[in-house]
């Protein structure tokens, strides 16, 4: 048999096993081994068990990836999250649907401290939903603009994906988290304009709030000074030149745990369940690089990829098609898989497209990750509804899937400006020396 026609059967066999609900690292890991066995015979085996693990978490770069997460974990336990909600809220809770307006605005600035979706998503549901609910906000439209918000933490930096993304195709993090800046304010934006429609449209969704005299609003920018100074110390840092990305994030760990400790919210069993979070997080991520560098090993072999490239190359559609018809097969998957999944299980097969096609390696995986952002609200599976509803389970399911629908048109919005403008993500990474 072809050593190609085996890669096709390897990669439909690593979606039936994902299907049956075999973890993506351990279905990655047994379709690479097989599949290396078939084609190379069983010293392959040893070679990549031997090796693979190893190189794959020995990178000195790879240490970003617990440091944001460990990050993340502090500004949780030190309420951040409520502080900006109440901040932004204060400054834009008279206007129709403001609270759901504020949410959005927490979410983005929530996950550029967090870098996580469902931890954003987890977080605000907490902290906003209540609120909202005692307000009167309909149900629909206050779960969906927490479940669009939570989106933002995949794009705003320092998302955990951005890092993932830029490990595997050897792209600049820094250059990533400052193409990501200008498409997330974007989408924050574009969801804010969404809320305001829907609420001009029908009053009753999101009632006005008290206003706010000027004072309250200046003393509520005061109370969250601390947090954008992480904000721009962290991130501002790694743009100008001060840090690298893994020092970057040893300064916002510390920067968190400061906070947290300032606020007195964080003792020593918080502390130790902070570490715990995040070993367990981290181990899961390093546990599917590691399947995804075997699966690799076996792609690479069956020079799918390659023949994948060479056709596309040489067939008859254009660039602007085939990128299309990319972007579509990762919405059709964010209906069923997670986002760091989708990366990972598709990177090693679509990349060498996109290297022939000699699209910007950042720019696509701005782009990519937008339409990602899109699968995590996409029914029927959409990971961040189903957080919503595991932290509130009296919201309707019907209500949840028809409120995210504006949401999903203005991602389309979105991804649609991002493609016929890139200056939108390159304009800032051209500054970076």
């Amino acid at each position: 048999m072809a050593p190609e026609i085996i890669g096709v059967i390897g990669f439909v066999s690593l979606l039936l096993l994902i299907a049956f609900r075999v973890p993506v690292a351990i279905a990655m890991g047994i379709v690479g081994l097989v599949g290396g066995y078939i084609i190379n015979g069983p010293d392959s085996i040893g070679f990549v068990l031997g090796a693979t693990p190893f190189e794959t978490v020995f990178p000195y770069g790879l240490s970003v990836v617990p440091l944001f997460i460990l990050m993340g974990a502090f500004a949780t336990h030190a309420g951040l999250s409520g502080s900006l909600y109440k901040a932004i809220y204060t400054w834009i809770g008279h206007f129709r649907g403001g609270l759901a307006i504020a949410t959005v605005g927490a979410c983005g600035a929530f996950g550029a401290i967090c870098g996580s979706s469902l931890a954003t998503a987890a977080t605000m549901t907490k902290v906003s939903m209540p609120e909202m609910r005692k307000r009167g906000y309909d149900e629909g439209l206050a779960s969906a603009s927490i479940a669009a918000g939570g989106t933002l933490g995949v794009l705003i930096p320092p998302s955990i994906i951005i890092i993932i993304y830029a490990i595997l195709t050897e792209a600049s993090i820094g250059k990533l988290f400052a193409a990501a800046l200008l498409p997330g304010c974007l989408a924050v934006i574009l969801y804010m304009l969404a809320i305001s429609i829907r609420t001009w449209l029908n009053p009753a969704l999101g009632p006005r709030g008290e206003r706010r005299s000027w004072g309250e609003r200046i003393a509520a920018l005061v109370s969250i000074w601390h947090i954008v100074v992480l904000f721009v110390l962290v991130i501002g840092g790694i743009y100008v030149g001060w840090f690298s990305p893994t020092e970057a994030a040893s300064v916002g760990v510390f920067g968190a745990f400061f906070l947290a400790l300032t606020v007195g919210r964080i003792g020593l069993g918080t502390f130790l369940g902070c570490l715990k979070e995040t070993a367990a997080t981290s181990g899961m991520i390093f546990l599917i690089l590691i399947g995804t560098a075997v699966f690799n090993f076996f792609i690479e072999t069956t020079m799918l990829p390659t023949l994948l490239a060479d056709w596309i190359v040489s067939s008859s559609l254009s660039p602007m098609a085939i990128l299309l018809c990319i972007l579509l097969f990762y919405v059709i998957l964010g209906c069923f898989m997670d986002s760091l999944s989708m990366i990972l299980l598709t990177l090693p097969v679509l990349f060498p497209v996109v290297q022939a096609l000699n699209f910007d390696v950042i720019w696509f995986g701005i782009v990519v990750l937008s339409v990602v952002e899109i699968g995590l609200i996409t029914p029927p599976v959409g990971m961040n509804l189903f957080v919503i509803m595991a932290a509130y389970p009296e919201i309707r399911l019907k209500s949840l899937y028809l409120g995210v629908i504006p949401f999903l048109l203005a991602d389309v919005v979105r991804v649609t400006l991002l493609i016929l403008f890139p200056a939108l993500t390159l304009w800032l990474p051209s500054l970076i020396v």
